[in-house]
């Protein structure tokens, strides 16, 4: 079977997690927009892999948690005028945790803003965890029961409740801008959270990353999701590349590394190494026989 060769394989790979459209890309390269498809499948389900086994036993203090929109194929107040509709076409929130000083992003979940996402999104927090973490969320309430149902006592959680004021009218500011926040009120929740350190401020920034590092987040754009699987290899290769193969500005390293998950400054290369190791060996021919003309 025909292999790209590695340096394109890279520049696919690196042009995905700067926020490259697909076709973009593949005019770009030179190959088909199938080739490129195939090797962010190929690089989705090896990242996914790879952080499900590694981040684990993480060591952390302050762990931030949101949950950033968008959507695949179409809007869900679109989705039964349109044609063909996949499953899972409509609204996608992806729930992100990470943490305050390293930076790591300790779990993502994809789905929607329900209380059976939340909980889903909590198990998987839990299960990475080493010790004991405070933990703030916004306001949404179904963090309640997910985080009392995955941590009980053992947690010390507060949530950050934003107040927000009304742009008022059907203008176009009130079209595509959100409602001003004029205000906040940090409440404990379980346990002893120190107050100055209950903010969201870190995850927040990290949603505008994934906005700018990955096309089909940006908004009003033709760069949306159309498949649901797609959407989920994407996320897996940008928190992959994001957490060990990334220079954070301000910690001079990897968040990997600041989290002591990882010793290695990795790159590209690596990620497709990640894929290799996961391709299944080609069937050995056998040994070549002569027909008789006979």
């Amino acid at each position: 079977m025909n292999k790209l060769p590695l340096h394109k394989r890279v520049m696919i790979l690196n042009m995905l997690v700067e926020g490259m459209s697909m076709r973009s890309i593949s005019r770009t390269v030179g190959v088909s927009i199938n080739t490129v498809t195939k090797l962010l499948v190929e690089a989705g389900e090896a990242c996914a892999a790879y952080h499900d086994e590694t981040v684990r036993n993480v060591k952390a203090n302050h762990i931030q948690c949101d949950e950033i929109w968008s959507f695949c194929y179409a809007k869900d107040k679109n989705v039964k005028a349109a044609k063909a509709a996949p499953e899972g076409a409509g609204d996608v929130w992806t729930w992100t945790a990470i943490e305050r000083d390293s930076k790591l992003i300790l779990s993502f979940e994809v789905g929607d803003r329900s209380s059976a996402t939340a909980i889903e999104f909590m198990d998987d927090l839990l299960a990475r965890l080493a010790d004991r973490v405070q933990l703030t969320t916004e306001g949404h309430k179904a963090y309640l029961e997910a985080v009392e149902g995955a941590f009980g006592g053992d947690i010390d959680y507060a949530m950050l409740v934003k107040l927000y004021g009304d742009l008022g009218g059907k203008t176009a500011e009130r079209k595509y801008s959100p409602a001003e926040c004029i205000g906040s009120r940090k409440e404990p929740i379980s346990g002893y959270p120190v107050k100055e350190m209950v903010s969201t401020s870190h995850v927040e920034r990290q949603n505008l990353t994934m906005r700018m590092g990955m096309r089909r987040f940006t908004r009003l754009t033709n760069g949306f999701s159309k498949k649901l699987e797609n959407h989920l290899h994407m996320l897996s290769l940008y928190f992959v590349h994001y957490n060990f193969v990334r220079i954070h500005k301000s910690l001079k390293m990897t968040p990997a590394m600041a989290a002591g998950v990882s010793d290695t400054l990795h790159d590209m290369e690596w990620i497709v190494g990640l894929i290799d190791a996961r391709a299944p060996e080609p069937a050995k021919r056998g040994r070549y026989r002569k027909r008789n003309s006979n």
